[in-house]
């Protein structure tokens, strides 16, 4: 098992690599909340790989993997019983389209945080994406550059994780 590394100033570590990164636009919370825009402290498992195949090449990687095409959503809603899960579009009920215009999330990580069962409110779509050139901060993500989320998913595998540091 491999544990991925964040810290609160944006170095991600696996191994002897380190990686600068985005985080959330508040920051990191030990106490997430739907919407506050924080990275949540804790450990969360690896679930598994969403990409596009329309822009990228399936990743080496030990990750199980799913393409993600123009119908595909998360539920970020949490009135609907569907709350932090994958969707299909369209939904009747709150949701952020996978299938984006920039390219944040042509790899996205899918993070088990908040989802063994989802807890109304606790956080929603908490994923490791693709950072924006500038790494603007994310809504609560972990974002890394292209090159360097390609040298973690060949890393990465089943059982691994992803660890927030808190304060």
């Amino acid at each position: 098992m491999t544990d991925i590394l964040v810290t609160r100033d944006g170095i991600l570590s696996v191994g002897p690599h380190r990686f600068r990164c985005a985080l959330g636009r508040s920051g990191i919370s030990d106490a997430k909340r739907e919407g506050d825009g924080a990275t949540p402290v804790g450990c969360f498992a690896l679930r598994r790989l969403l990409y596009r195949p329309d822009r990228l090449a399936a990743p080496d990687t030990g990750l199980g993997s799913q393409v993600i095409d123009a119908n595909d959503g998360w539920c970020d809603d949490p009135d609907h019983a569907s709350y932090n899960r994958p969707v299909r579009l369209p939904f009747d009920g709150r949701c952020e389209r996978l299938f984006r215009d920039d390219h944040v999330y042509d790899l996205v990580v899918v993070l088990g945080h908040n989802d063994d069962p989802p807890v109304p409110n606790a956080g929603s779509a908490i994923f490791l994406h693709l950072a924006s050139p500038d790494y603007s901060p994310t809504e609560g993500c972990v974002a890394l550059a292209l090159p360097d989320m390609l040298a973690v998913l060949q890393q990465a595998g089943p059982g691994d994780r992803m660890c927030v540091a808190g304060s």
